[in-house]
């Protein structure tokens, strides 16, 4: 929740130093799934999760008119479950994605492709209830690239309603318990609509 704070707080900062200015910035507000897909290693290791639901939270600030730099924050819950021939566990997982990236827009009327770049960090959180059959997990950070593209579509000058695919590569969790280390990198899928402000 710290970290959600410190973006909304930081969201905030950016509007208000914005207002003297013309159109260049948007929130966005999505919904969001989480697609992770079999990853079978050669530790032994074999890795599947349930799909996750969740939301991202995006600002962009346009450099020029087709460019623009874009910070993410997304929350997604999921489980992954780990399967080697001396166990079978369970992770229930809370997902958090931070991320920049840049961002290429064309420009038809009122429709607005585009695709974008960049990097960012997803913080595994384990979740200690039942769905979780393992206590030795911990909360992990994995490093990543972001990449991706979409549609806006202009309903009015202030809103946009925008649908893009987004993928996340990074390295398959293990949530700092070594036996459940594939050695593996995957990339996520992340299906995103919602609709953003213009101000």
């Amino acid at each position: 929740m710290k970290k959600f704070a410190l973006l909304a707080l930081l969201l905030t900062v950016f509007t208000i130093a914005g207002r003297a200015q013309e159109s260049r910035q948007d929130v966005s507000i999505s919904g969001s799934g989480m697609l992770e897909p079999y990853v079978n290693s050669s530790t032994d290791v074999k890795v599947a999760a349930k799909r996750g639901l969740g939301g991202l939270i995006s600002y962009r600030f346009q450099l020029t008119p087709r460019g623009a730099v874009e910070a993410n924050y997304a929350f997604t819950q999921n489980s992954l479950h780990y399967v080697a021939p001396t166990y079978n566990y369970q992770v229930n997982a809370r997902t958090q994605e931070v991320s920049v990236a840049y961002v290429f827009s064309f420009n038809f009327r009122n429709w607005n492709p585009f695709v974008e770049a960049g990097g960012g960090g997803l913080f595994w959180g384990n979740i200690r209830n039942l769905a979780t059959t393992t206590l030795d997990v911990k909360s992990q950070t994995t490093i990543g690239a972001v990449y991706g593209g979409g549609i806006a579509y202009e309903i009015s000058p202030s809103f946009d309603i925008r649908a893009e695919y987004r993928g996340f590569v990074t390295k398959v969790p293990d949530f700092g318990y070594s036996p459940l280390a594939t050695n593996r990198y995957y990339n996520i899928n992340n299906p995103v609509v919602g609709v953003a402000y213009h101000f």
